[in-house]
């Protein structure tokens, strides 16, 4: 029988394709569950206070990203994106509930911010990440549209993770999996 030569992983970790299609199952499982009460879309007080928390986590995770950026300038042009994602997110969610973010969730004072630059973009990727575990938890309690809303940012906040790692950019610069 012939042997076939094993195939070795020029990085650690997961790939992009793994890392999308793994979040891509939770939000399809969590739109084939409505675990919602109330009335008919889904907008019990259980679920309104839900959607303030994510704002609120999300505008904090963008504060966060102001003070690196306003910190560090030359990290500029590789965070704007993601931020402007996160800005996006406090919008969704604030948008999508009767409670809006409190003046005072968007006008605290800035986080204190590393002073080396891959220090600041570590402490990024492990706000992101944790946000992004602790929303994959959350899901599980949200009815069926804020769920899947729920997911759909965790898996936004655990791509920003992974992008903001130096193992996240590695791949990108020497041509490797798009």
């Amino acid at each position: 029988m012939p042997s076939y030569p094993t195939l070795s992983r020029s990085r650690p970790g997961p790939r992009r394709r793994s890392l999308l299609a793994g979040t891509a199952g939770a939000v399809l499982l969590t739109g084939c569950s409505d675990t919602g009460s109330g009335d008919g879309d889904g907008r019990s007080a259980d679920a309104e206070r839900l959607r303030a928390r994510a704002a609120r986590d999300s505008a904090a995770l963008l504060r966060r990203y102001d003070a690196v950026i306003a910190a560090h300038a030359p990290l500029a042009g590789r965070l704007r994106p993601l931020r402007d994602e996160v800005a996006r997110h406090v919008e969704v969610l604030a948008d999508g509930g009767s409670t809006p973010v409190p003046a005072s969730a968007t006008r605290a004072p800035e986080p204190p911010v590393p002073g080396g630059p891959k220090d600041a973009l570590r402490l990024l990727a492990t706000a992101e990440r944790e946000l992004a575990r602790r929303r994959g938890k959350q899901l599980l309690d949200a009815p069926g549209e804020l769920a899947r809303l729920l997911a759909s940012v965790a898996a936004a906040g655990a791509a920003h993770a992974y992008l903001l790692t130096e193992k996240g950019t590695e791949g990108d610069r020497e041509g490797g999996d798009k």
